[in-house]
């Protein structure tokens, strides 16, 4: 028997839409292409269709007969996807498909992220604008870009070019949840300069390792205990340091995305001769020492060695323990709990992306806060860490957090709709990820917004999935919704 494909379930226009979305390459910065092939579909179908400044796009749908007069809804994802995948995996995000495929109860992908964050939003976005029964009042499709790695499209989004009073963001990953805030952020960006020096001739090189981790957003999943790669790494080179084990490094690479826990870290050094053994022991007792600690979080974590070919130049020591040690001290995981919303973090910073190579250092972190003033403060503590290893600082892609309106006159509506549905009220929730939604209000303060979404785990890592369940409970909702927001407000 054949395995089952993503155009057999149901919602049958949802997943068709999200089956095609994974055959066209949409990472951040890379939406072109997907854009494209949405304006031709929507103009196919004699929507309107316009493409602002930035790159939004905006398709309008006519409200059924006789609602004409209600609400106007505006139906809002992002079009890009967080373009990861294993060391060992050969993929062009740029270029290839994503492989999607059934597992169990679930949708993943081969290796890589899948892109339902937030592939699944948009097609449930181009299902209703396809669809010729359902019953809604005005519609307005925003599919922002660059959501992932800077917000552009929403920073862009100028007031005047909707005319909705609602708006429902489809980019929140738990079912049965409705969220009303999220967290602000701002990236930190340190950049300093060293002088390589030649290799000694009795050196061997190789590349430490660090693999295994569950990796995952560095918002939604900060507060799970989850290693980063970058700071392990930042650990051993202190530890060597300390036990007086001669190393020298040359390059480093640890983690690709500031909003991403960072699941690998790569280190090419140097090591004399004489000490290769002593090398060997000492990863072999760090292996032991962090399995112990780490047993439950991270499982699979593994610390290799590998010979590689000889390195040409090497950082000085001072330099690199420089770096150890302002690593080491950096700011990075949940800094504070909400005094206000019970279990939700207020403010973390995640150690995203460290370079090192030819004389250069390059390091992006991110911080984020529930409160914005309380997020700059972070921001600062990290950038004040790397000021004293005269780093030239650069705060980056700033965005506001998003306020919760707990008298939101949708919220009570999509209450409603959810306990009439499932015979259980939604839990309202406040997220500590970054939506679009603290943005878009900035030029619309006077929409009514709520965000919701179905059940996706990993996301932003390659064992990123999403619950198949959940997606058709997601529409149900969203369907009820737009006909209880045209025929009850």
């Amino acid at each position: 028997m054949n395995a089952p494909q993503l155009t057999e379930l149901q919602p049958s226009s949802l997943w068709q839409h999200f089956a095609k979305i994974c055959s066209i390459p949409h990472p951040s910065g890379y939406e072109a292409q997907l854009a494209e092939h949405i304006q031709h579909w929507a103009t196919d179908l004699g929507l309107s269709v316009t493409q602002d400044h930035v790159g939004n796009l905006i398709i309008r749908k006519p409200a059924t007969s006789g609602l004409e007069h209600a609400p106007g809804v505006v139906l809002q994802s992002h079009l890009d996807m967080v373009p990861q995948k294993n060391s060992t995996t050969q993929h062009d995000f740029t270029k290839d498909p994503i492989n999607a495929y059934i597992e169990g109860d679930w949708v993943t992908a081969e290796n890589t992220t899948l892109g339902a964050d937030n592939g699944i939003g948009v097609s449930a976005i181009l299902a209703v604008l396809e669809s010729t029964h359902l019953q809604h009042g005005p519609i307005e499709a925003l599919f922002t870009i660059d959501e992932e790695s800077g917000m552009t499209g929403a920073m862009g989004l100028q007031p005047g070019q909707l005319q909705g009073s609602i708006l429902l963001n489809l980019d929140s990953e738990d079912e049965g949840e409705l969220y009303l805030g999220c967290a602000g952020g701002v990236d930190i960006c340190a950049d300093w300069t060293y002088s390589p020096e030649p290799i000694p001739a009795d050196y061997q090189s190789f590349e430490l390792a660090i693999i295994g981790l569950k990796g995952g957003h560095s918002g939604v999943d900060i507060h799970l205990g989850r290693a980063n790669a970058n700071k392990l790494m930042a650990r051993l080179l202190c530890e060597a340091d300390q036990a007086e084990l001669p190393i020298r490094v040359s390059h480093i690479q640890g983690g690709s995305l500031r909003n991403a826990i960072p699941r690998e870290a790569f280190i090419k050094l140097a090591c004399p001769n004489a000490a290769v053994r002593q090398l060997k022991t000492w990863l072999a007792d760090q292996q032991t020492i962090l399995n112990n600690e780490l047993q439950h979080a991270e499982p699979d974590l593994q610390l290799t060695l590998s010979e590689i070919a000889p390195l040409a130049q090497l950082m000085p020591a001072a330099s690199q323990k420089t770096l150890s040690h302002t690593l080491s001290a950096c700011p990075n995981g949940v800094m504070r709990m909400s005094d206000t919303v019970q279990g939700i973090v207020e403010s973390s910073t995640n150690l995203g992306v460290i370079t090192v190579e030819d004389g250069r250092i390059h390091v992006a972190s991110l911080a984020r806060s529930l409160i914005d003033s309380a997020g700059q403060a972070l921001a600062n503590a990290v950038a004040n860490t790397f000021r004293l290893a005269n780093a030239t600082i650069r705060f980056e892609g700033a965005y506001p957090g998003w306020q919760p309106n707990m008298q939101s006159s949708v919220l009570q509506t999509m209450i409603g709709v959810h306990q009439r549905l499932f015979e259980v009220k939604p839990e309202i929730k406040v997220i500590h990820a970054g939506l679009e939604c603290g943005l878009l209000a900035a030029a619309y303060p006077h929409w009514d917004m709520i965000s919701f979404g179905p059940t996706i785990r990993y996301p932003h890592s390659p064992d990123e999935k999403v619950n198949i369940h959940s997606v058709q409970r997601f529409w149900d909702l969203l369907v009820a919704t737009l006909k209880a927001i045209a025929t009850e407000q």
